[in-house]
């Protein structure tokens, strides 16, 4: 059956909410003039790396306060090759399942069956994204299943379930194996697609 597209990110709007808070909170205990973004970062229990991403400057994010402004999610960004575009969405996705607003979407998701699918269907989509963009540029194409399973799940287990904090190092290490087994561009044999089982944003169903 043939589901709706959902937008590539997804897990931004907990985050986005924290962040906004924070600012509305700290102008209103010390002077506009004294908010930064690490006192933001700190305030919303985010990585100040998180806030540059989604805003770049303090005045943007200011103003996007002001008028009650979220931005959309964006596109997994195009570095010129699977490996880059695959080591950048990691190290994005870390700093975002490390920050406190993520950590209680991730419990909720743990006890309501359907947000939990939808979350499914969101890294699904980043990760065709990612294929897709393989396509275009001739590289031989990544299974998004695979990519669930070699990169997202062990992040997930280690961040919540194990509380871990996850290394640099780590990270590469992900994306090396990943990048290098001879699995990555092969369809599970006897496992459903995960396509097949996430709802996807303004499924009927």
């Amino acid at each position: 059956m043939a589901r709706t597209l959902i937008r590539p990110g997804g897990r931004s709007e907990r985050i986005q909410v924290a962040v906004h808070k924070a600012v509305k909170e700290l102008i209103s205990e010390i002077p506009a003039e004294n908010v930064t973004i690490a006192l933001i970062a700190a305030r919303a229990e985010v990585p100040p790396s998180t806030i540059y991403r989604r805003w770049v400057t303090l005045d943007q994010l200011l103003l996007d306060v002001a008028n009650q402004r979220f931005l959309p999610d964006a596109v997994p960004p195009d570095t010129g090759s699977f490996r880059g575009d695959l080591a950048v969405w990691i190290e994005q996705t870390v700093d975002d399942l490390s920050s406190a607003p993520m950590r209680a979407l991730l419990g909720e998701r743990l006890v309501n069956r359907k947000i939990s699918e939808v979350a499914a269907g969101y890294v699904y989509m980043n990760f065709r994204y990612l294929t897709d963009r393989c396509a275009s540029r001739g590289e031989p194409v990544p299974s998004p299943d695979r990519l669930v399973d070699m990169v997202f799940a062990p992040l997930i287990y280690r961040i919540f379930f194990a509380n871990q904090a996850i290394t640099k190092a780590y990270q590469a290490e992900l994306v090396e194996t990943a990048v290098s087994s001879p699995l990555l561009t092969q369809p599970l044999c006897d496992q459903p697609s995960l396509g097949e089982y996430a709802i996807f944003e303004n499924d009927p169903q």
